[in-house]
């Protein structure tokens, strides 16, 4: 075969699929009444009734339409519907584009494909692409999880939809506040950006976060981003008690379960309980926080109630009705109780565990277990009268209105008495061997950018 022929039958058959390409591009358009006129040079036609346009595998229908041969695009009208494959797409009026097949609308434009439907103001689709822009008021409906947005873009060959501006996600158990989504529709999982904000239905139950990664089959939900959350625990008619905890990294539990694990720099704060930890796991259903170390070279978790200071290895608190029941404390447990009227008067005791016993949320009793120290400050008449120094193999510590009661030490008790006058001035000397003061007692202002965006 010869170069010239070779080229010539080459050239034909660019010629001949440019000539197929066009084919495939201009669109047919048939109704009940045609009308052809020029505007402006411009072939234009106005098909009436029963519109019926087709290219490649798109059909649509409407009830008027007004063709522009030279561009190749058709204005439509009343009762549009556009069909390709599984996708439908439905409005009051509209516009197609033969030569880039998009079709757009400027009214309320409905879509769905049989697995979701998706309805805004006004709306783009690329057929070929497959790609949905849409915005104002946009609703995008999955199952039983809907999707409110200014605007979103979805793909319907990957089933994914990126929503931007107020977005609202609803479902069966929760609702979900963003700046930005991305919403996979095959797995329902969702990740949230920016403002981030989940509540539950009876809004008592709130996580914050800058990013939200929600994992639907799995039921677990991680928070990054300076991740907080505020449980409204209602105690009685007249008051409202508030579980709040902040950490670097969150996950919850959306199953029977429901627990939730915070992670590095934990901040806990409930009515005059505080604590600092890097580990703690929260079971809303039992109404139990474990608090711990995760490691030998992490630092004890510190809890504060009132004016006690509590640390140990592991510290677990249980609520009944909302209230605490008791706190257990195990390895290297040690209680500080500050004198607020005394300058460094601390009564301190330690063990190798503890347990604290509450009665309508006043500590009531305390157990210690093994290699019992304490050290209490004696009043008389509400003067000082010097400190105690006890150990023992067990005690039992008894509090009324806050305050000691009675001590009862068990197995091999010894006690040495301190008076007064060997004490003040000196009371920097008195101390346990684990004796450590903390400080950075979590605050409500923590939280206040929170607790200010509850609604």
């Amino acid at each position: 075969m010869s170069i010239l022929r070779y080229i010539l039958i080459l050239f034909f058959l660019v010629q001949y699929n440019l000539i197929a390409q066009e084919e495939t591009k201009t669109l047919k358009v048939v109704g009940d009444s045609l009308i052809g006129k020029k505007v402006n040079g411009e072939s234009v036609r106005q098909v009436i009734g029963n519109v019926v346009i087709t290219q490649k595998n798109v059909r649509i229908t409407c009830n008027k339409a007004i063709q522009y041969v030279n561009r190749n695009e058709v204005e439509l009208t009343g009762k549009v519907i556009v069909v390709q494959d599984s996708v439908i797409i439905k409005s009051a009026k509209g516009y197609y584009f033969g030569n880039s097949e998009m079709t757009s609308s400027d009214t309320t434009i409905h879509l769905t494909n049989g697995k979701m439907e998706l309805t805004a103001n006004k709306g783009y689709y690329f057929l070929k692409q497959k790609i949905a822009n849409f915005s104002g008021n946009v609703l995008l409906v999955n199952g039983k999880t809907k999707v409110n947005s200014d605007s979103l873009r979805y793909y319907e060959n990957e089933e994914k939809a990126i929503a931007l501006g107020n977005v609202k996600v609803i479902d069966s158990s929760s609702v979900v506040f963003a700046d930005s989504l991305i919403h996979l529709l095959n797995d329902k999982n969702s990740f949230a950006f920016g403002h981030v904000k989940l509540t539950n239905k009876e809004k008592t139950l709130f996580l914050f976060g800058k990013k939200l990664e929600d994992f639907a089959k799995s039921k677990i939900i991680k928070i990054y981003g300076e991740p907080a959350l505020v449980q409204l625990d209602s105690v009685s008619e007249n008051e409202i008690d508030t579980l709040m905890i902040k950490s670097v990294y969150m996950q919850a539990h959306n199953d029977s379960s429901q627990i939730l694990i915070a992670e590095d720099s934990v901040k806990i704060l409930r009515g005059e309980f505080a604590s600092l930890n890097n580990h703690t796991i929260y079971h809303r259903k039992e109404g139990i926080i474990n608090i711990f170390k995760t490691g030998d070279e992490d630092a004890q978790p510190i809890l504060w109630y009132e004016n006690s200071q509590v640390t140990g290895d592991s510290i677990k608190i249980k609520l009944t009705d909302k209230k605490i029941k008791s706190i257990e404390i195990n390895n290297n447990a040690l209680i500080v109780s500050t004198l607020p009227d005394y300058e460094y008067r601390y009564n301190q005791i330690s063990g190798d565990s503890l347990k604290l016993f509450f009665r309508n949320g006043k500590l009531n009793e305390t157990l210690v277990n093994g290699n019992v120290l304490s050290l209490y400050y004696l009043f008389e008449d509400n003067e000082p009268n010097g400190l105690l120094k006890s150990s023992g193999e067990k005690a039992k510590i008894y509090f009324d209105s806050n305050k000691v009661a009675n001590v009862r030490l068990y197995g091999s008790p010894l006690s040495e008495y301190h008076p007064e006058q060997l004490v003040k001035g000196r009371e920097k000397n008195f101390t346990l061997p684990n004796f450590i003061l903390y400080k950075d007692r979590p605050q409500k202002d923590l939280f206040n950018k929170y607790l200010i965006n509850l609604n």
